[in-house]
């Protein structure tokens, strides 16, 4: 099934400056922001400026600079905030399996506390 990317997603209106966002770091092919519902002290979203659904179209499409510029920036805004000592988890949920609410591809940088487990076995 093909899959087409979605302009008016969320995280699309956040780059157009269509709803504001509170910045944490801006490069040239990515955007990093504070979540609204942070599900830890530390809870920053990394976004490519490029139009990817997920993380499998992201890494079929995107050129080299943009793939290396966001693995970059999720590195940075780990150390930014404090969190590359003490742990952090760079979680990408990707397709409605995993639970993918916004069909822009965005990684989550949480820490700042005990994560606990990711995945609790069956």
């Amino acid at each position: 099934m093909a899959r087409t990317y979605d302009q008016n997603n969320v995280f699309a209106r956040i780059l157009r400056g269509e709803i504001p966002c509170k910045k944490v770091l801006e490069t040239a092919h990515s955007l990093a922001f504070n979540d609204i519902t942070p599900q830890a002290p530390t809870h920053v979203l990394v976004v490519p400026k490029g139009a990817y659904i997920d993380m499998d179209d992201f890494t079929a499409r995107a050129t080299d600079a943009e793939i290396a510029d966001f693995m970059r920036a999720v590195g940075e805004v780990a150390r930014m905030a404090g969190v590359v000592e003490s742990g952090y988890r760079a979680l990408s949920n990707c397709g409605p399996a995993a639970h993918q609410e916004v069909p822009h591809l965005h990684v989550h940088v949480v820490g700042g506390r005990d994560l606990g487990r990711m995945l609790k076995t069956a």
